[in-house]
């Protein structure tokens, strides 16, 4: 994961920016200290900064709305999930290994994907590494069940009103899964990521070159690449909504597990 040293090479990279900009404000002739200079350079930066305090607060909407939405399919997908395992419970025995195939399923699903949660109990596939919900065997797990599902024989018309309502349910789940996989890829650019760093170096660099020379203005220079820093962390942890430090849980999976081991 790339969070840490990102986050990490951009506060170095603000801070020697400013460090920079002290070392050449002793360098620069006297001409250049003048007090319409500053004004002009001021002026400059600030448009800069307002420019990238619009980007950056966009950034976090819209990696804010993904996680949100990722969160809200996540959801019903579970919904989903336990809706179908309602029906199938409802057709009888003939759908118990239907139901079993779901649990392994989720099992699977969430011990894959939610590494940094303990796994659940039971009997199901272990992967040894990524992608986790996008794995192609789980896929083929679900693709399994709907398969199993196109086998049943309804001896009734009730039964067989449940299996139009299974296959349709069934439908609902695997697309809804593909919403979910939709909503769980990293979407932030890098190359904007890069960028958007480059102009807060240039805005340091004139801070230290433009700012008295005291601790008070070392401090607040610190505090603001802090906090710069801590937004660029906030936006790459919430670009990737199942690992990490913030990240979506996994309860709304477990508790459709728990629904169908519940019988």
């Amino acid at each position: 994961m790339l969070t840490a040293p990102t986050v990490i090479g951009v506060f170095g990279a603000l801070l020697c920016a400013s460090a920079l900009g002290v070392i050449l404000q002793r360098r620069i002739a006297e001409q250049h200290r003048s007090k319409e200079t500053g004004d002009h350079v001021r002026l400059i930066i600030s448009i800069l900064v307002t420019f990238t305090a619009v980007v950056l607060g966009l950034l976090i909407s819209s990696v804010k709305s993904s996680y949100d939405q990722f969160e809200s399919r996540l959801n019903a997908f579970a919904g989903d999930i336990t809706e179908l395992d309602v029906r199938l419970r409802e057709y009888g025995e003939d759908a118990v290994p239907i139901r079993a195939k779901l649990g392994a399923y989720l099992g699977a699903a969430i011990a894959d994907t939610w590494r940094n949660e303990p796994p659940p109990s039971g009997v199901y596939p272990r992967f040894a590494a990524s992608p986790g919900l996008e794995r192609r065997q789980l896929g083929e797990m679900l693709i399994n069940a709907d398969m199993a599902i196109g086998k049943l024989d309804p001896p009734d018309l009730f039964h067989k009103r449940l299996v139009t309502q299974i296959e349709n349910q069934m439908s609902a789940t695997m697309t809804q899964r593909r919403l979910v996989l939709g909503t769980s890829r990293d979407t932030i650019s890098w190359s904007l990521i890069v960028a958007m760093t480059a102009w807060l170096v240039i805005v340091f660099a004139v801070f230290g070159l433009i700012a008295p020379r005291n601790v008070v203005v070392y401090v607040t220079i610190v505090l603001c690449a802090l906090s710069f820093s801590s937004a660029i962390f906030f936006i790459l942890e919430l670009d990737t909504p199942v690992d990490g430090f913030i990240y979506v849980s996994s309860e709304p999976l477990r508790n459709a597990l728990r629904h169908i081991e519940g019988s």
